[in-house]
């Protein structure tokens, strides 16, 4: 092992081999990530433009948005060129590049999930106390909390994964640079950098989802308490979404990253990893927005007055 020569690239095996797949999952993702984009960068910019937004439920849900354009970008790109031109190496340093941005917007993610859980407790269950509880400041730093634990433990997490010897293969058996398949194919002892990952990728799944069940367990007995079947509703309708979502989340990046290596199908691992880095992050805007009569109403204004301009130069 020691006379074999350290991996200066490494390459993506893919989804599949296969030619007279790859122009259809061309097509299928490019769809995919222009949706994302447009669906994402569109909440954003209603969130902006629509004042009856400033509020701290959409300035979370705006950055949320971020963040998904932020990790499906680090992976969809690379995926459809490899399909488009069958060229699927890519460099060590750009490797652990693509590895850093899509785990960081990643956590950053989860940890919005958390902050959003928070204030639909402070809404429904303090709401008396809601404009004190969640000020301007109050929502800045959650919001600056997100991205610097999110950076700090990605560093540590890429330092942890790409501190390892490639010299076994240089062959990735997925369609980004994962963990588990850089695990599979390093001939350094992965025992401390498999602790390491369990406890980073554990503890964060761990406190986000207790923090989250914890909040809407109080939220749904405070549902409960109230009278009226009004009442009941109004609450309990933003809460469906964040809990589609956090279902969604947590319940693949768990099958993904928290199962010992022994059990690792790449198969598998390669369908959930499509579910959460390409096809959740377009699907997270219409979770929030489908029945949000807000969101529909601010659409529908922008529209307006899209169209007014419009007929004002014509």
């Amino acid at each position: 092992m020691e006379n074999n020569s350290e991996a200066t690239e490494f390459i993506l095996v893919g989804l599949t081999s296969d030619p007279k797949l790859q122009i259809p999952l061309f097509i299928t993702f490019l769809i995919i990530y222009f949706l994302t984009l447009v669906w994402n960068l569109g909440m954003i910019l209603l969130v902006l433009l629509d004042s009856r937004l400033h509020t701290p439920m959409y300035l979370f849900l705006s950055n949320l948005s971020l963040a998904d354009i932020g990790y499906s970008s680090a992976v969809t790109p690379r995926v459809m060129t490899g399909l488009l031109t069958g060229v699927h190496v890519i460099s060590f340093s750009d490797c652990a590049t693509h590895f850093f941005f899509f785990g960081f917007f990643a956590i950053i993610e989860s940890n919005l999930l958390v902050v959003m859980a928070y204030d639909r407790y402070a809404a429904v269950c303090r709401p008396l106390h809601y404009n004190t509880l969640v000020t301007t400041k109050v929502c800045a730093f959650l919001c600056l909390g997100c991205y610097v634990l999110a950076l700090l433990d990605e560093c540590i997490h890429t330092w942890n994964i790409f501190r390892l010897s490639f010299c076994r293969s240089n062959v990735i058996d997925h369609f980004f640079c994962d963990i588990p398949p850089l695990m599979a194919i390093t001939c350094s002892d992965i025992h401390g950098a498999e602790i390491i990952t369990f406890f980073i990728v554990g503890c964060n799944a761990f406190f986000s989802l207790t923090v989250i069940l914890s909040s809407y367990v109080l939220i749904f007995a405070t549902i409960l308490r109230m009278r009226s079947a009004e009442g009941r509703k109004r609450p309990f309708s933003p809460c469906a979404p964040p809990l589609t979502v956090v279902s969604s989340l947590y319940g693949t990046i768990t099958f993904a990253y928290l199962k010992p290596s022994s059990g690792h199908s790449m198969d598998l691992d390669k369908l959930a990893s499509m579910f959460y880095s390409i096809v959740l992050p377009m699907l997270n805007p219409l979770v929030y927005s489908v029945r949000n009569n807000e969101v529909k109403s601010a659409f529908i204004k922008v529209i307006g007055k899209a169209k007014s301009s419009i007929g004002f130069f014509f």
